[in-house]
């Protein structure tokens, strides 16, 4: 039971780091590039094998793993700024 409890939570993390990675891909780019979509495999077809990005139709995509990354450090350069303020 402890195991599906923490898989669970480890679903619902990981889609928030992909969500947000996905926002700041969006904000830091002014819509040029975007991410890999959720159901979609991409990045398997057009990356390279462990690529976190890839072009396609002249268009940067930032894969699951990429956007997770970037959720990733949102998160973390958020928690230094608020610590640094604090």
């Amino acid at each position: 039971m402890d195991e599906l409890l923490i898989f669970a939570a480890w679903l619902v993390v990981e889609l928030l780091l992909i969500g947000t990675g996905r926002a700041v891909v969006s904000l830091a780019s002014f819509g040029r590039w975007r991410g890999e979509q959720l159901g979609a495999r991409e990045g398997r077809v057009h990356g390279m094998a462990g690529a976190l990005s890839f072009r396609r139709d002249g268009r940067r995509v930032i894969t699951r793993v990429g956007l997770l990354l970037t959720g990733l450090a949102f998160y973390v350069a958020l928690a230094v700024g608020l610590i640094a303020w604090a």
